[in-house]
């Protein structure tokens, strides 16, 4: 008991720190998953964008690293599953691209923006919160099993391109896994560094450190948090994580989960899990930085349809989030980062999600002018 409850504090702790980090280099770099859209979208310049890519880069070639060096299992992660759901999630990286545009930001920025003084993103994270629970666990969730999650692939492997590859071809799966990971984590670590503008400290920062945490998560979950034999179950185990699997940064499900610990501290069986402990840390760290830099400022919302429009993206984004079982962090890098096949196909749905929002406020202020 005593070696769980220390490896446990353990875990947690080195969760914080890295998800502290990540709020501080994103309110540092200003890194932005929707922001990075928006520029792509709007004024053609793929800066922010190619932040992105680089930080899949590296999160593809730590990862395949990782299980190379026999550091991580990828059959033991929160994505590792034989049940390919391309409508989950089609739709909900749809509705997740199209809410991160009306609320401001993704979950991850929102809430950077909580810990550099914006109110409006402080609102959007708790509808987001109440949403994601909800299809967690409530009505929307009953929903959500009983309809899309229901159009499913069953595959006689994991739903990830090494294990269908290697079932494919009749050959190791761990070849496979490292050697896909590795040669497309380089193709999409170069093809981001090949423009000169690139060639920034705060883009670099931004590519480079954000792919980096994504797999020193990998690291705290996937090996510092492996429990060959946990003292109460005498099974093997990953401590302190809300799935029972390895998992890495992602900000819809562990801000929900975070709100129902806060909520309901007193009762014993709510405990604090490596998702509610990186909620914290991504707000602390963006403050942080934010009161070092001057940049802490209060914001509120502008008016009336301003507050909808939020709200809605809140909604939109928990939801969405819960049924792609990630956002532009968990699936677009996370996910990602494993080559787990659903996770490509929401990073595309997220995309076209986003630029359909952006279609949709245009029209807006064109009808309003």
């Amino acid at each position: 008991m005593d070696e769980s409850i220390g490896l446990n504090t353990w875990v947690l702790a080195l969760s914080f720190l890295c998800s502290l980090f990540f709020g501080a280099l994103s309110q540092r770099t200003h890194f932005c998953t929707m922001g990075a859209l928006g520029d792509w979208f709007n004024i053609g310049d793929t800066s922010r964008l190619r932040q992105w890519v680089l930080a899949m880069g590296v999160a593809m070639l730590g990862f395949a690293s990782l299980v190379g060096l026999g550091i991580v299992d990828p059959t033991q992660t929160l994505f590792a599953t034989n049940k390919f759901i391309p409508l989950s999630a089609a739709l909900g990286g749809f509705m997740f691209g199209w809410g991160m545009v009306l609320a401001s930001g993704c979950a991850g920025k929102t809430l950077v923006r909580i810990g550099a003084g914006n109110l409006k993103s402080l609102v959007v994270a708790v509808f987001m919160g109440i949403a994601a629970f909800a299809t967690l666990k409530g009505l929307p969730a009953v929903w959500r099993v009983s309809t899309v999650d229901q159009v499913f692939w069953e595959l006689p492997t994991l739903s990830n391109l090494p294990h269908i590859a290697a079932w494919l071809s009749g050959t190791a799966i761990k070849t496979w896994t490292v050697g896909l990971g590795l040669a497309l984590g380089l193709a999409l670590a170069i093809g981001a560094l090949a423009q000169r503008t690139m060639w920034t400290f705060n883009n670099l920062l931004a590519g480079l450190g954000v792919g980096s945490l994504v797999v020193a998560m990998w690291w705290v979950t996937g090996y510092v948090g492996f429990l060959a034999e946990h003292p109460e179950t005498l099974q093997s185990a990953f401590v302190a994580t809300n799935s029972g699997r390895a998992e890495s940064l992602s900000f819809v499900a562990p801000t929900a989960y975070a709100l129902d610990w806060l909520m309901f501290y007193s009762d014993q069986s709510k405990v604090l899990t490596v998702g509610v402990v990186s909620a914290a840390g991504v707000v602390l760290g963006a403050a942080l930085v934010a009161w070092r830099t001057h940049t802490f400022r209060w914001e509120g919302f502008g008016g009336v349809e301003d507050v909808f429009n939020h709200l809605w993206g809140a909604v939109f984004m928990g939801i969405g989030g819960v049924t792609a079982m990630g956002c532009t962090i968990g699936q677009g890098i996370s996910g990602v980062s494993t080559l787990n096949l659903a996770s490509f196909v929401v990073l595309l749905f997220v995309v076209l999600g986003a630029k359909s929002a952006l279609v949709y406020q245009y029209w807006r202020i064109e009808s309003a002018a």
